[in-house]
Parts: structure tokens; C-alpha cells; sequence
């Protein structure tokens, strides 16, 4: 079975999925990802490629097992081969079409593609990246979107020096969270892998960090002001006061998106879903804490710290999901479709 692939394409496809909104795709696209491509992704023909570039995806079950390991929850393995996205060949192409297409929002996704390049490869792409984003006209806001890495030394590269003060917002999940944390020594990095769903009080604290220490403020040249954060129990969508609205329908947006594309269905059918979030938490272990319950009257909760507003959403977690892939792509789509962008 053939889909499209790529956490561009997949963001792309599910934003065209609004009938009013155009997306330029600018990656590797071959002749079958091009078939599969919803109307309103425009390719330019500097993007077109004679053969398509495969990511393998292994789904699996809650509950299968391999060998003595038995797995926890839903999720996939997944196999690149992807020479173009892995030394990031389309960058340039994208940031040149951009003048053409005058677009509102920039996407960015792939910089974890480049792991598998030397040390010094990697090094000299993302300097040029780094030079290409920075032509990206500034009242255009761009969002990145992480994935999953292993190397310290190049995670540390992309927050600390280079790209993190490029960009408005970025979307990660727990794994992305904990080892950004990890690779640059922030807070609860000592803690090796989570156990179960992720504590709030911790995610909460790392995600305060990321905003604190590299997010905009009046004395750093940063535009960092937003961050989508999603595991599967929950949502939480922080950002720097002043700079963005409407926090509470883009999180419940996203997490709604989580539960249909899970379950394969067009809304959230109550039957096929259950409650994994926790009904209590508190909201940081490293400061004097509030203790939040949930209330199903009013599931968007919303505090503050230093500046700083936390929308916090619980997901409506399917139980048999259909396909486990491309949910967080589609999480960031619909809460950047739903987030409101204030001009500064």
C-alpha cells in the first residue's frame, strides 16, 4: 500500500485539505508521490524527480510482541531511503519560489534527514540552511517541525547556533522533547526515557525552558514564540505572551485531528475512543506548582508562568488505530490552520 510520505507532503496534504488554502510542496517528488498529491499542493518543476524517494513503515499494535518484548502502545518503525531529503537538495528551490507564491505561513520539516550525512557534510548544509531560512522575509511566520534524532552534538547545533531563533514555532513530541532536553543539559535531563504517559509537570517545565532560554524576549535576537507540543494522552500548546491567539481552539483542534486520522473516521466517534490523560497534575516540579483537574465541562486548561501561556489539551486516544504514521504532522497542520498570528 502506497501513500503519501515526508512530514512536509503529509502537513502539506492535510492542510489541503481546506478548499480555500494553496500549498507549495517543495521536496523530492517523484511520479507516484506527484498522482497522490491533493489539487491544491502546487510542485515546482525544479522539485520533480524521475523516481520518488520510500520511506518504509512497519505498524504494529499495542500488545504485539517480538521476541520477550511486548509492545506498550501503538507505533511504527520506519525505514528511509531518501538520498535528496538527506542532504536537504530542495531547500534553495523552496526559498527562491517563495517570492513567486507569497505564501503566509512557511513549513519546515527534514533537518532529522540528516543524520545519516558526515559530521562536516552536516555541518556546511545546515550553515546554508541556516543562510537560506534567514531570506525567508521576517512578517512571514515559519514553523518547524521535529522528528525523532540520535545525536546530541546535532540537535545541540540546531537549538543552540543556528535554526531555533529562525523560526516562530516548532511541533515535537516526547521523544523530541526529552532528548532536546538531554543535548543540551535543560531541566529533568537526567531522566533516561519516559515511563508511561509522560508527567505534565515535567513537559511543562522542559517546554518553559525552551521559550526562557531560546524563545523571544527584549533582549534576545530570537523569534521563538511557539511551541506545539503532542503525545498521545494529551496536547499542550505554549507560547510567549503577545504574539499569538486563539491557543485553546488550535490545541483542541489538534488533538481532534489525532483522534479521526487514528481511527480513520471523518469525526470523533465516542465508541472507538477512550480517556488516557491524567484527571490530575500538576503543572511543574521545578517551581512552586498550581494542581489542575480536568473538567470535561471545559477540557482546554489554561495556566501562566513568567510571561509564558500553556494551553493543555487530553486526546481522545483511539483504540484500534488504523494507522499510527503522519499523526503528528497532521496535529501541527491543524493547530497552525487554527492559530491566529499577531503583527508586530
Amino acid at each position: 500500500q502506497l501513500y503519501v510520505g515526508g512530514n512536509a507532503a503529509l502537513i502539506g496534504q492535510k492542510l489541503a485539505t481546506n478548499p480555500d488554502l494553496k500549498i507549495l510542496l517543495c521536496g523530492p517528488v517523484g511520479p507516484k508521490l506527484h498522482e497522490l498529491l491533493d489539487d491544491n499542493v502546487v510542485v515546482p518543476p525544479e522539485s520533480m524527480q524521475e523516481r520518488d524517494e520510500f520511506h518504509l513503515i512497519l505498524e504494529y499494535q499495542a500488545g504485539e510482541e517480538w521476541g520477550r518484548v511486548r509492545a506498550p502502545a501503538a507505533n511504527r518503525f520506519i525505514f528511509s531511503h531518501d538520498l535528496s531529503n538527506g542532504a536537504l537538495n530542495m531547500l534553495e528551490v523552496f526559498v527562491s519560489s517563495l517570492d513567486e507564491f507569497q505564501p503566509d505561513l512557511v513549513v519546515l520539516s527534514g533537518l532529522h534527514m540528516m543524520e545519516g550525512q558526515s559530521k562536516e557534510m552536516r555541518q556546511r548544509r545546515l550553515m546554508e540552511a541556516v543562510a537560506s531560512i534567514s531570506d525567508i522575509p521576517t512578517d512571514i511566520p515559519i514553523h518547524l517541525e521535529l522528528a525523532s534524532m540520535t545525536d546530541q552534538d546535532f540537535m545541540s547545533n540546531i537549538m543552540h547556533q543556528q535554526v531555533f531563533p529562525l523560526v516562530n514555532s516548532i511541533g515535537l513530541n516526547e521523544q523530541e522533547l526529552l532528548f532536546l532536553t538531554q543535548s543540551a543539559s535543560g531541566p529533568h535531563a537526567a531522566l533516561a526515557s519516559w515511563s508511561g504517559i509522560p508527567d505534565v509537570g515535567v513537559v511543562s517545565d522542559i517546554l518553559f525552558w525552551i521559550l526562557k532560554e531560546h524563545g523571544k524576549t527584549a533582549e534576545r535576537a530570537s523569534d521563538l514564540t511557539r511551541i506545539h507540543f503532542h503525545t498521545l494522552a494529551y496536547h499542550i500548546l505554549v507560547t510567549v505572551d503577545g504574539h499569538w491567539g486563539n491557543q485553546a481552539a488550535a490545541v483542541a483542534a489538534g488533538a481532534r485531528a489525532a483522534g479521526t486520522q487514528a481511527c480513520a473516521t471523518d469525526t470523533i466517534d465516542t465508541s472507538k475512543v477512550f480517556l488516557k490523560a491524567p484527571l490530575e497534575f500538576v503543572t511543574s516540579h521545578t517551581e512552586a506548582p498550581s494542581k489542575i483537574s480536568l473538567n470535561p465541562d471545559e477540557p482546554v486548561v489554561h495556566w501562566h508562568r513568567e510571561g509564558i501561556s500553556f494551553h493543555f489539551t487530553p486526546v481522545l486516544v483511539c483504540k484500534d488505530p488504523v494507522r499510527t504514521v503522519g499523526l503528528g504532522d497532521a496535529i501541527s497542520a491543524e493547530g497552525l490552520l487554527y492559530s491566529e498570528v499577531y503583527p508586530q
